[in-house]
């Protein structure tokens, strides 16, 4: 990895003098906090250091994000800003690619996350949803973040792996949310905590829960080859598709997409979901026009179809992402020194559009802290202002889908339910791994209508 030379980087942005360490220990435990203090402090752009770890610079002007997300692939680097999921997605993960090597992979990837493809899985979306609120308590507090972890990990393993029912469904299901739950401790992220000390170690977990999910994805993967049907599933699609030389991704490349896919399309989306009850819980009068909106859809439940023209509850996502992004920050590592936001940057500094910061940027977003769906009704957001999915050629494959998704859960649920706060609850953000969740794993009360 490249590293700005000592000379170099006292031409950097002001930023904070405390240690590395205590930087990178105020950024683990109080993100938001942390980068609003700073950011009142000095300004922004703004440096920060962490130990044994690239200078960051951090953006919070949608011009200055718009020069990271369209300047050049090849000299903006988000695989190496991604380093610390190595351990997890693997060092063939579209995470952790840069370059040619991104461009092709990601060119492979692709067609199952968009167009009819994507929409053709709503039906099993809605099916796993109805199936899991069936066995929701009503009437007395229950945490829902497990519960939507538990549909977005079906709903993965139903479109991603086509694995649907009985034996084989739960054991998958039991190894992917354990290494899940290993990978979702803060020491994940912090290198010299990364010490196998035994199976009952942070680390140790991990590992042991790792190396059997991996046992499950390659059991998957070889199962598929040698079977002859035709599946429509999304591992099916990978296995037959062909880089532009005719060759096919190999069993280590596959584990490691199929792992990325899980990790990214599982965690955060769950963490969205139990997100927008909390804002519903907060904003009772936001909650009364979704219900009003959803009322308006004939039948008694939601089919595939209708959670497509749900513009109000649509905007409530948006506004929910916007004011509780789950990923704090996207970087890119710069290969070559480059000129952004009026600053002279060197080859290995990492260039961090805030997600957070432009989220909460007064400049950008009035009243940035008051939730008001209604900023995205009628409106096409910039991908410079709202980009809770990361932007420009690093953008989630998976955006459409995860939408999609959270349309379909919600409306499903919200159709026949309504939330309400649990007794004696404040919610505040915490970090899991890269996430940051609401705190207690989201306690509400579920209603019928």
């Amino acid at each position: 990895m490249f590293r700005p030379r000592e000379r170099e980087t006292r031409a950097l942005p002001p930023g904070p003098s405390w240690p590395p360490a205590a930087q990178l220990t105020a950024w683990m435990l109080r993100p938001y906090p942390t980068l609003q203090h700073i950011r009142r402090r000095y300004g922004a752009p703004f440096s920060m250091r962490f130990p044994n770890y690239p200078h960051i610079v951090t953006f919070d002007d949608p011009e200055h994000v718009k020069e990271i997300f369209t300047g050049p692939w090849r000299e903006l680097h988000a695989g190496q800003a991604n380093e610390t999921l190595r351990p997890l997605v693997g060092t063939r993960s579209l995470l952790l690619l840069d370059g040619e090597e991104h461009v092709r992979e990601r060119k492979l990837l692709l067609p199952p996350f968009h167009g009819e493809r994507m929409q053709s899985y709503g039906e099993t979306m809605r099916e796993v949803t109805a199936e899991a609120l069936r066995r929701w308590p009503v009437g007395r507090p229950f945490a829902v973040q497990p519960q939507t972890q538990a549909i977005t990990l079906d709903i993965i393993l139903r479109t991603v792996f086509g694995v649907s029912e009985g034996e084989e469904l739960e054991r998958v299901r039991q190894g992917i949310d354990r290494l899940v739950q290993g990978a979702s401790n803060p020491a994940f992220l912090v290198p010299w905590l990364q010490r196998d000390l035994g199976p009952r170690s942070p680390w140790g977990r991990f590992l042991r829960a790792r190396e059997a999910a991996d046992a499950l994805l390659y059991e998957q993967i070889e199962a598929r080859r040698a079977s002859a049907a035709e599946r429509d599933d999304v591992l099916s699609m990978m296995m037959t598709a062909r880089y532009e030389d005719g060759r096919a991704m190999t069993p280590r490349e596959l584990r490691d997409e199929l792992m990325t896919l899980l990790v990214a399309g599982h965690e955060t989306t769950a963490t969205s979901l139990a997100w927008v009850f909390h804002h519903l819980i907060e904003h009772p009068h936001v909650q009364a026009r979704v219900h009003a909106e959803l009322d308006g859809l004939p039948g008694d439940g939601v089919s595939a179809d209708g959670a497509h023209d749900l513009p109000y509850l649509d905007a409530v996502i948006k506004e929910t992402m916007r004011l509780s992004p789950v990923i704090a920050s996207v970087g890119r590592v710069l290969s070559a020194p480059r000129r952004i936001g009026g600053w002279d940057l060197p080859a290995g500094t990492m260039a961090v559009p805030s997600i957070y910061l432009v989220h909460m940027n007064p400049r950008v977003w009035p009243e940035p802290t008051r939730f008001d769906p209604e900023r995205h009704l009628g409106l096409r957001t910039s991908p410079y202002t709202h980009f809770p999915f990361g932007g420009g050629i690093r953008r989630c494959i998976g955006m459409a889908f995860a939408l999609y998704e959270m349309r379909v859960v919600l409306a499903t649920v919200l159709k026949r339910h309504g939330v309400r706060a649990a007794p004696g609850v404040r919610i505040v953000p915490r970090r899991r791994s890269v996430t940051m969740a609401p705190s207690q794993d989201m306690p509400l009360v579920l209603e019928r209508r």
